[in-house]
């Protein structure tokens, strides 16, 4: 089954959302949103291609009074979204669990205690990460509307896209994941 034969009521959690080049909210330009739950009562997901410039991974733990190992310099901070961003999410491997992990699919969960972050800091967390603060959320049918006019496309995800580092090409990487060149795209797709 093709992009465009997949029926919304399918559901897209596990998927990526990739932003549409016309989409117009500056927050969500060029973005890819690994979709947590989507369901008729909503959904949620995390931006994994937008990094927090402001806090660094060892900026947050010293906040909580964690004591971090070396490995915190490279645990980047994403921006996961305008929803609650304060609050931290980690979208990890399925290696790890705790009795709060929302297991999102077979390879993919999420955790948002501060013990994960303690795990993080002491190199006992999952294998693969992401840690974002805030979320990206919308209201029963908001999201659907949205891929109806054609304000995102989506995409079966693949670990390196979900939590490889080369933040900048992810976009990118996923429309060409759907066979798509954003250059040879209107931003009045749809609109005739």
């Amino acid at each position: 089954m093709g992009q465009m034969d997949k029926k919304l009521d399918d559901y897209l959690t596990g998927q990526l959302l990739v932003a549409m080049p016309g989409l117009q909210d500056p927050r969500f330009s060029e973005t890819v949103i690994y979709l947590c739950a989507h369901s008729a009562e909503g959904a949620m997901g995390l931006v994994i291609n937008r990094k927090l410039e402001a806090l660094t991974f060892p900026d947050l733990l010293e906040q909580l009074g964690i004591k971090p190992l070396d490995i915190g310099e490279r645990i980047v901070i994403h921006f996961g979204g305008p929803v609650e961003a304060g609050r931290g999410f980690v979208l990890h491997s399925a290696d790890y669990t705790q009795e709060t992990t929302l297991q999102v699919d077979q390879e993919v969960a999420l955790t948002a205690t501060v013990d994960i972050l303690k795990d993080m800091a002491g190199g006992a967390g999952p294998n693969r990460s992401l840690l974002a603060l805030g979320y990206s959320g919308w209201g029963p049918g908001q999201l659907d509307s949205e891929i109806k006019a054609n304000g995102w496309l989506h995409v079966a995800p693949d670990n390196d896209l979900v939590f490889g580092p080369d933040l900048d090409g992810k976009w990118l990487r996923a429309m060409d994941k759907i066979g798509i060149d954003p250059r040879m795209l209107s931003e009045d797709a749809g609109h005739a």
